[in-house]
């Protein structure tokens, strides 16, 4: 029997999802789930088939609704991948077929997943990225071994120029990281993120030990810092945000060799380095250097009214050209209305 399930209102959520072997698998807990709901008003629709064992097949949904872009499925807003959890294709096809079924029946536009193409085949992907996961389960020495020349020469110029990287949890240093994820999304063209959500993270994930910052300061001056969170053996590194004109000292290659090597120590097995666009050559030349798993990350956009897969048309640009030249202020105001359609 499938059921449709919020995970926020089941207290042991997390212990019933199977042995998690997908990348990214903090994107199936509860807390993730508490902080979209309660930041972007979305409605939790876990479609889940369950055994004496816990979870046996798992697809998780959110539903958006909103009057600027529609009413929508989605698998899951704003997380890097989400794969659909099932033992077989016919337990897959079953509750994939539910979620359709749901969908036309409560006015769906489509259905977005993100991830799967074990169940997908050739079904025509909506957009693609790259993941990027690293072993950690043969300690440090593994580790160092397989880091790329360069990278090793950036995290010495790190320490020659006297960076100094904290790890801790605390308000201060997520202002410090808002302050900087401001600056960072409007040199990308973007608007940040609500600052409700940021508390959300704090008081679901960082407050309780699922999560921490890495600061990185250089002369007592926050450079850098990045956002992790944690779940199970796995370590995500999921934002990360750094002042451009300090570059040169090599402080983001410092904050992720020192969250390595963390998490070596507290026993972690491996750090997901999330999803990169195609284009953003530059990110994946850093996220290949700490010798990782690269893969592809698929995602899937299931049209109800045309019955069929779709595929994304490139846009013009031309929000990021404006957004680059706003005010942070004004870039704040915007990523607090949009964020919640954007989904």
């Amino acid at each position: 029997m499938i059921e449709i399930l919020n995970p926020s209102e089941i207290g042991n959520w997390n212990d019933l999802l199977p042995s998690v072997a997908t990348p990214c698998s903090f994107f199936l807990c509860s807390e993730w789930a508490r902080i979209l709901q309660e930041t972007y008003r979305y409605k939790p629709l876990y479609f889940t088939i369950r055994d004496e064992n816990g979870i046996r097949a798992l697809l998780p949904v959110m539903e958006v609704d909103s009057w600027l872009t529609g009413k929508r499925g989605v698998a899951l807003p704003f997380s890097d991948i989400s794969e659909p959890l099932a033992p077989d294709r016919t337990s897959f096809e079953d509750i994939y077929q539910h979620v359709l079924n749901y969908g036309r029946t409560h006015g769906w536009r489509y259905l977005e997943l993100r991830g799967g193409e074990d169940f997908f085949g050739d079904c025509q992907e909506w957009e693609h990225y790259w993941g990027h996961t690293l072993d950690l389960s043969g300690g440090i020495d593994n580790a160092t071994r397989r880091l790329r020349e360069s990278t090793r020469r950036n995290i010495s110029k790190a320490e020659k120029e006297g960076i100094v990287v904290r790890i801790i949890a605390d308000t201060d240093a997520m202002q410090a990281f808002v302050h900087l994820n401001d600056i960072t999304r409007r040199d990308h063209g973007l608007p940040p993120q609500p600052r409700a959500f940021f508390r959300n993270v704090q008081k679901y994930l960082l407050e309780k030990g699922r999560g921490f910052i890495a600061v990185a300061s250089w002369r007592s001056r926050i450079v850098a810092a990045n956002v992790y969170f944690l779940f199970g053996d796995q370590v995500l590194y999921k934002y990360g945000a750094s002042d451009r004109r300090f570059q040169r000292l090599r402080a983001n290659n410092a904050i992720m060799w020192h969250a390595i090597k963390w998490s070596c120590e507290n026993g972690y097995n491996n750090l997901c380095l999330g999803r990169t666009e195609p284009q953003n050559l530059g990110l994946r030349q850093f996220k290949t250097g700490w010798g990782g798993q690269e893969k592809p990350i698929r995602y899937y956009r299931y049209d109800l009214s045309r019955d069929a897969f779709i595929k994304k048309t490139p846009g013009s640009g031309f929000s990021k050209r404006i957004f680059e030249h706003l005010p942070i202020p004004v870039l704040n105001a915007a990523g607090k209305i949009l964020y919640r359609h954007m989904g």
